[in-house]
C-alpha cells in the first residue's frame, strides 16, 4: 500500500449535473463577454484563479477538492449545491487541486485511478448502478456518460430559444437518449414543463389514420402536463383534423400554461414507415415552428425531434421540418474518448494501444465501446481474449449481433443489400430506401460516396452468418 501524507481533506468528483449547469453558466458569460466564442482554458484559469492542469481534471470528471469545485461555480455566479458533486476519495490538503491520492485500502477504491479489476469484481455490488450492464441511456447520475460539450452546450443554448426546433440525428446505439435525458434535466431546471413521447409506443391502428393519430398526440401532450385533454371541445370535422390539432395546442394547451414547454418527440422515423401519415403530420410540425415567429403562445412549444437516419419519404422542402431548426449530429467517438471512458471504468488506458485495438474491431460506437468496457472491468477476460472471440464468434457482441441478424431476416431487401456490403470490397450502389434503413440500424457508414459496413465486428460476424446460409 502507497504510504499517504498526514494532512489529508475529501476528495470531489463533478457529476453530470453539476458539470451541466456548470457548463450552461460559462456558455452564458461567454455569449455576454465574449460574443460567444469559447474560453480556452487559460482564460478559465485566469477567472476561476485555479491552475489549467485543475481545470483540466475538472473536465474529465477527474477528482479535485471542494474548494476548488466551489471556486469554479462562484467565478460564475453558480452555488454549489449537493448533487453537483460526490465525494470519490480522499486528497493530500497540500496538493489537493493537482494530485488523486492513490491510497487503496479494504474499505474504499478510487473509481477513476483502479488498476487491479479482480478488486472491482469483489467489490461489484458497491457499484452496482454503475457497472450494470451499458443497456440503454446512461443515467444522469453515471460517471460513464461521455461528454460532447459543443454539441450539450449548442442544445442548451438553442432550448431556451422562442419557439425552437432541435433535431438530433445519429444511428441506433450513438447516445440520443442519454443526451436527451441531459437536455430535458437542463430544460426543467429553466423551470420548463418537459414531455416526451415516443413514436414507437403508438398502437398501430393510430398510425393508419392522421386523425386517430393526431388525436392520440394531443391526448398524450395533455395528460403528460396534467391538463384535462377535453378534445371534443376543440375538434371540429369541418375544419379538419390538422387545424383542430393546430388550435387544440395554441388555444387549450399553450394558452394556459405559463411557462414554456419542451416537446421531445422520440423515434420519429418509424413514421417513415407510413408516407401517407408521415406527409401530413410532419409539414404540420414546419408549420408550428412558422408561426412562433409571430405567434407568443407557439414561442411557448420547443420541439425536440430525435431520429435515425434522413426522412426517406417524399417532403416538399418548403415543408419539411427536417430542414430548420439546429441540426445535431452525434459523432462516434475518439481515440480520446474511448480512452477517458475506459480510465472512467479504472482501466490504466494511458498510451493509447489498448484503445486502437479496441476501435480496429468496433471503431468509435459508443454502444460497442460501453460494452467491451464492462466485460473488460466485471468479467475475467483480456482485450485480446475479447477481441478474439468477437471475430470468431460474436463473443461479448454475440446477443448485440444476433438481434441485428434477426432484423435482417425477416426484411429480405435489407438482407440482400447488405449481403452485397458485406461480401465485396469495391463500393456498391444501395437503393436509398435500404442504405436509410441500414444507416439506421447502425450497420453501414458513408465514406464519402462509398458505403461500407460501420466495423470490422459487422463484416466478420455477418460474412460468417451468410457463409453459413448457403
Amino acid at each position: 500500500m502507497i504510504q499517504s501524507k498526514v494532512r489529508r481533506k475529501r476528495g470531489v468528483l463533478l457529476t453530470s449535473t453539476g458539470l451541466q449547469r456548470l457548463q450552461a453558466a460559462i456558455s452564458v458569460v461567454e455569449m455576454a463577454q465574449n460574443n460567444g466564442e469559447r474560453f480556452t482554458l487559460d482564460e478559465l484559469s485566469d477567472r476561476v484563479k485555479v491552475s489549467s492542469k485543475t481545470l483540466s481534471r475538472l473536465w474529465s470528471l477527474s477528482g479535485v477538492d471542494r474548494k476548488t469545485l466551489q471556486l469554479c461555480f462562484s467565478a460564475f455566479n453558480l452555488e454549489l449545491r449537493k448533487e453537483d458533486y460526490s465525494i470519490v476519495s480522499e486528497l493530500d490538503a497540500d496538493d489537493a487541486t493537482e494530485t488523486f491520492s492513490q491510497d487503496v485500502d479494504e474499505q474504499e477504491i478510487d473509481l477513476l485511478q483502479a488498476k487491479d479489476n479482480s478488486y472491482l469484481c469483489k467489490n461489484l455490488d458497491k457499484y452496482q448502478d454503475i457497472w450494470s450492464y451499458p443497456d440503454g441511456p446512461v443515467p444522469l447520475n453515471s460517471p460513464l456518460y461521455i461528454e460532447r460539450p459543443l454539441i450539450e452546450n449548442l442544445a442548451y443554448q438553442e432550448v431556451t430559444q422562442p419557439g425552437c426546433v432541435i433535431r438530433i440525428r445519429a444511428p441506433k446505439g450513438m447516445g440520443k437518449s442519454s443526451l436527451v435525458l441531459r437536455l430535458l434535466n437542463f430544460a426543467q431546471r429553466q423551470e420548463y414543463h418537459t414531455v416526451k413521447l415516443d413514436c414507437q409506443q403508438i398502437d398501430a391502428l393510430n398510425l393508419h389514420d392522421i386523425n386517430q393519430f393526431l388525436r392520440c398526440f394531443c391526448w398524450q401532450i395533455a395528460t403528460e402536463l396534467g391538463i384535462d385533454p377535453n378534445l371534443d371541445a376543440y375538434w371540429d370535422e369541418e375544419i379538419g383534423s390538422k387545424l383542430s390539432c393546430s388550435f387544440y395546442l395554441r388555444n387549450h394547451l399553450l394558452e394556459q400554461i405559463k411557462n414554456p414547454v419542451v416537446l421531445v418527440l422520440e423515434q420519429v422515423d418509424c413514421l417513415f414507415e407510413h408516407p401517407q401519415l408521415a406527409q401530413e403530420f410532419f409539414p404540420l410540425l414546419r408549420s408550428w415552428y412558422e408561426e412562433a415567429r409571430r405567434d407568443t403562445n407557439w414561442q411557448k412549444l420547443k420541439l425536440v425531434v430525435v431520429y435515425s437516419t434522413e426522412s426517406y419519404v417524399s417532403l416538399d422542402i418548403n415543408r419539411s421540418p427536417f430542414n430548420i431548426g439546429l441540426p445535431l449530429r452525434l459523432p462516434e467517438f475518439t481515440q480520446q474518448q474511448v480512452q477517458e471512458l475506459a480510465q472512467r471504468h479504472g482501466l490504466n488506458w494511458n498510451f493509447g494501444k489498448e484503445a486502437t485495438q479496441l476501435m480496429s474491431l468496433v471503431g468509435g460506437h459508443p454502444a460497442l465501446i460501453r460494452i467491451a468496457l464492462y466485460y473488460l472491468c466485471c468479467q475475467r477476460i483480456t482485450l485480446d481474449e475479447l477481441i478474439t472471440e468477437a471475430l470468431s464468434n460474436g463473443g461479448v457482441y454475440r446477443h448485440h449481433l444476433w438481434q441485428n441478424w434477426i432484423v435482417l431476416q425477416e426484411k429480405p431487401t435489407l438482407m440482400q443489400a447488405y449481403t452485397q456490403l458485406v461480401t465485396t470490397e469495391q463500393s456498391i450502389f444501395l437503393a436509398p430506401i435500404e442504405a436509410y434503413k441500414l444507416h439506421s440500424l447502425g450497420l453501414i457508414l458513408y465514406e464519402g460516396e462509398r458505403l461500407i459496413p460501420r466495423c470490422e465486428l459487422y463484416r466478420a460476424y455477418f460474412q460468417k452468418q451468410l457463409s453459413i446460409l448457403h
